[in-house]
């Protein structure tokens, strides 16, 4: 049985919130590079280059690439072996996300749904855990901004549709997005389970490594087939036009109900952030 105090969950926490608005993944970065190799527009290559650069100058100077600083999305991966002591794990979460964008000077961005009063300090976060086998506790903090949020949707689809309505779906959510979520954008896709882990696996496909294909061969297919399409959408670079319009698409799936076909889409912008330590 492994012991991990709670503090040593908040400031790890609060760690996280602001490596991730600081600093981009290596993946995404990369993508960016390949997109400007790709890309024919001049708006968009410049567009592309000063994505490059406003990077750079987040990790250098230690500031947020993007002034929405997001949402705190937390997923916890907690082993059945594992023994918190100080406290409840979640109010750990809570205060290392209120230190971490304090500390930070990270851009608050929660408000109360009836005053819409911000609450001060970007609580609270919201928390996804999930029980594993051993002795690792798995924190990832992903950052969501409410651009490219705002972007997403949900359909319980007919069984009739099948693998090609659910593309049409995520395309045409991608087309209504239009410049909205501050393309080029991630898009993640969960399909089946029911309603709400469709959207679960919607959000959790955003946290695979960009440019990484889904290790079954068939979904890897339909990866590649709706980025192909979503690029030949013509939104480009900041919605400029263009042919880089997605970095990148991952699609996570689940065995569901005979009687639906649940499919979701979540749109990252090009800001697709998230950071994870395993303690």
């Amino acid at each position: 049985m492994k012991t991990i105090e709670y503090q040593t969950i908040v400031d790890e926490v609060a760690r996280l919130c602001q490596e991730a608005n600081f600093y981009l993944g290596e993946d995404v970065l990369t993508a960016f590079k390949k997109g400007l190799e790709e890309e024919i527009s001049p708006a968009g290559k410049d567009v592309l280059n000063q994505l490059i650069q406003n990077a750079n100058i987040a990790r250098t100077e230690q500031v947020p690439m993007c002034q929405d600083c997001g949402v705190a999305v937390v997923f916890v991966e907690l082993g059945q072996d594992v023994n918190i002591t100080g406290g409840f794990i979640n109010n750990a979460i809570t205060e290392g996300v209120i230190k971490g964008y304090g500390e930070g000077y990270l851009r608050k961005s929660i408000c109360d749904l009836l005053s819409r009063k911000n609450t001060g300090n970007n609580a609270p976060a919201i928390i996804h855990t999930e029980m594993i086998p051993g002795e690792d506790l798995k924190i990832t903090v992903a950052p969501k901004g409410g651009g490219s949020e705002n972007m997403s949707g949900i359909a319980m689809l007919p069984p009739s549709a099948g693998i090609e309505g659910a593309k049409r779906f995520v395309i045409e959510k991608v087309k209504q997005a239009g410049p909205n979520p501050c393309p080029p954008i991630v898009v993640g896709v969960g399909m089946g389970g029911n309603f709400e882990l469709s959207a679960l696996l919607a959000k959790k496909a955003l946290l695979r490594t960009l440019g990484e294909p889904h290790p079954f061969a068939e979904v890897a297919e339909i990866e590649q087939d709706l980025l192909a399409r979503i690029n030949k959408l013509g939104i480009g670079p900041a919605g400029l036009g263009g042919k880089v319009t997605a970095l990148g698409v991952a699609v996570e799936m689940h065995p569901c109900h005979i009687a639906s076909l649940p499919v979701a889409v979540n749109i990252n912008c090009h800001a697709a952030r998230h950071k994870s330590v395993i303690l």
